[in-house]
């Protein structure tokens, strides 16, 4: 019974604790970031018709309504939509000169006999110094400086979240010419020697020369997809087995591989095309120029909330600061331009801790280390 008593005791303060104006913030806040994954979006009908009734509850008007850049209505909450001629010529008029626009009790001319509109505020939405679009207010009473300042800071806090967007769609632009660059050069290096060698089985082993055809088919298929700029740990494998089977047929027992792969991790998310560079290179630097070949070793490795890759090999090494001067020129001499490609990506993905992590010297090989989060928010297949 005390403890039931003290339960309630505690309950009660917890609930009172909060003040009105505390309650108050929370509630903006909390509306605020309703609206945003919509807007994160960019600005369309369906990101519109979502986020509005937020912003309406910000700015606590009849009725609200956002346009493209060019006056036409995306969404529109609330009533008094007979007025949405007069929201988009007032929209015309923001786009042309870049200003808000008002129209006072006094202008408005409505025959609706229940219209209860007062006022109509409209302001521009910019990303980048830009008009992409408006937001109308319509309100039941005057439209003063609170609402003209309120309506002003809400179309701010919009454009800010379109202008995240189109970075985001930026981001995504750069992946993907990023990927298109990785096989532009998987092509030149890789084809021509997979067909030469599958070239020369034709004759001497028709069997072997239709499997490895088929390899190539599958390897191909897979490395010039174009859904999704991610995969899964396990695809990308699957196609690194692949690859290797043709370079074995290329190389025969100077070229091994050893994978220790943690079965937990098999679905974690990637970039695509992420670890094939990391083994091709280890193939065409590390083991190529090796007169007994060597070994690849793939180690994926359960880590809390990471997933720790390795791919390492022992071919002939290289001096380190020599690799910090070609990944410096990749983009001119070719050299290692797939290390730098997946360094980039996994940057741009993940943020700057998630970069490669490369050991190597002379005669020592080449361990190349990424981290992969198993978690983060909008990375999936």
């Amino acid at each position: 019974m005390i403890v039931l008593v003290v339960v309630l005791i505690l309950r009660n303060r917890r609930n009172t604790f909060a003040t009105p104006l505390e309650r108050a913030t929370f509630a903006t806040l909390h509306t605020v970031a309703l609206a945003a994954p919509a807007l994160r979006e960019g600005l369309s009908h369906n990101s519109a018709a979502f986020a509005l009734p937020y912003l309406r509850q910000l700015l606590d008007t009849c009725a609200l309504t956002m346009t493209d850049n060019r006056g036409q209505t995306l969404a529109w909450d609330g009533d008094a939509d007979q007025h949405e001629p007069d929201v988009r010529a007032l929209a015309d008029q923001v786009i042309s000169t870049g200003r808000q626009q008002v129209l006072s009790h006094t202008a408005i001319i409505c025959d609706h006999p229940d219209c209860v509109v007062r006022g109509i505020v409209v302001v521009p939405l910019e990303t980048d110094g830009a008009i992409v679009g408006t937001l109308a207010a319509l309100t039941t009473s005057t439209a003063g400086p609170v609402l003209l300042r309120a309506t002003a800071e809400v179309a701010r806090y919009v454009s800010s979240q379109l202008e995240l967007a189109e970075l985001d769609e930026s981001r995504a632009r750069l992946n993907r010419a990023e990927v298109r660059a990785l096989r532009a050069q998987i092509s030149p290096h890789f084809v021509y020697n997979a067909l030469t060698t599958i070239a020369s089985f034709i004759r001497t082993d028709p069997v072997r020369a239709r499997e490895l055809l088929i390899e190539f088919a599958d390897f191909t298929r897979y490395s010039f997809r174009t859904a999704g700029e991610y995969t899964t740990l396990s695809d990308e494998l699957t196609n690194i087995e692949r690859y290797i089977r043709l370079e074995k047929a290329r190389f025969g027992n100077r070229l091994n591989i050893k994978l220790q792969i943690a079965p937990e991790v098999l679905s974690v998310v990637l970039p695509f095309l992420a670890l094939q560079p990391l083994v091709e290179n280890a193939v065409r630097h590390g083991l190529a120029s090796k007169p007994n070949g060597g070994t690849i070793t793939i180690t994926a490795e359960n880590a809390g909330a990471e997933c720790v890759i390795i791919v390492e090999d022992d071919g002939i090494g290289m001096d380190p600061a020599r690799l910090t001067d070609d990944l410096d020129d990749a983009h001119q001499s070719g050299a290692h331009v797939g290390l730098g490609n997946v360094d980039d990506r996994m940057r741009s993905t993940f943020g700057d801790d998630f970069g490669l992590v490369v050991d190597t010297a002379p005669g020592a090989g080449m361990k190349i280390t990424l981290r992969v989060p198993k978690f983060r928010a909008g990375i999936r297949v």
